[in-house]
């Protein structure tokens, strides 16, 4: 591992270990950091980081050089703070998101689906979020080891957060699982294949595609793990599914 990789990622854990501190910095300064972290995001996804220098960061934001190292510290300092923010900023969506999965479904399939758009819309759609997949795509294999902490703290922890809520549907006789783990992770990787090339090119894309992605998931996804309940438990989409 080079040393410019090894300081990115000590920075990295530097910066995740100063974020649990309770003074708060004053409030100009936050709206300055913000500024520029985003714009960083932005150029970072654009160029790359070999491509990004801190004169473009500046100009993104909108400020002078200085303010740049004032606020966050040279390029790989920037880097770093710059996927911790848009990790836990995007994992902030993504756990409201988890808080309206379909625990105790009257119709499973449409409620999937349901829970299956609002998941890809802040999973990909949102910008934060795919600018910082579009990092991990360009600089994934240069830094793999801060992209690890991002894998563990971003979608390892919603894929065990899918899994333990997919193990509780099948508890209740609604899917017929083996392995929730994997089971979450495909149902994960369905929801987004099909739009994640948009996405890695800076388009967002329409409700009509999210739509037919998501419903073409779920069905998918049923099919190979649906399980018709009884009679008695009333109606459900997989008994209609399955007939």
């Amino acid at each position: 591992m080079s040393n410019q990789s090894s300081d990115i990622i000590l920075t990295f854990m530097a910066s995740s270990a100063e974020s649990t501190v309770d003074t708060p910095p004053p409030r100009g300064q936050v709206a300055k950091r913000t500024t520029i972290l985003e714009a960083a995001a932005r150029v970072f996804a654009r160029d790359g980081f070999a491509g990004t220098t801190i004169d473009k960061i500046a100009a993104a934001a909108g400020v002078a050089r200085q303010t740049v190292y004032n606020q966050l510290g040279d390029k790989e300092k920037v880097f770093a703070a710059v996927v911790q923010d848009n990790t836990e900023k995007a994992n902030a969506g993504l756990f409201a998101t988890l808080a309206t999965f379909p625990d105790d479904p009257k119709d499973l399939e449409a409620e999937l689906v349901a829970f299956a758009r609002r998941l890809a819309t802040t999973c990909l759609c949102d910008s934060r979020s795919a600018a910082l997949l579009k990092l991990v795509e360009t600089e994934g294999q240069r830094y793999p080891e801060i992209f690890q902490a991002w894998r563990e703290r971003g979608p390892g922890r919603v894929s065990a957060a899918v899994s333990a809520r997919l193990a509780r549907l099948a508890h209740a006789g609604y899917l017929d699982l083996d392995d929730p783990d994997l089971a979450a992770r495909q149902f994960m990787s369905l929801v987004v294949m099909d739009l994640r090339p948009a996405t890695l090119l800076g388009q967002r894309p329409s409700e009509t595609e999210i739509d037919s992605a998501t419903r073409s998931a779920v069905r998918t996804f049923v099919r190979a793990y649906g399980r018709a309940r009884p009679a008695a438990d009333g109606p459900s989409g997989l008994a209609k599914i399955n007939q």
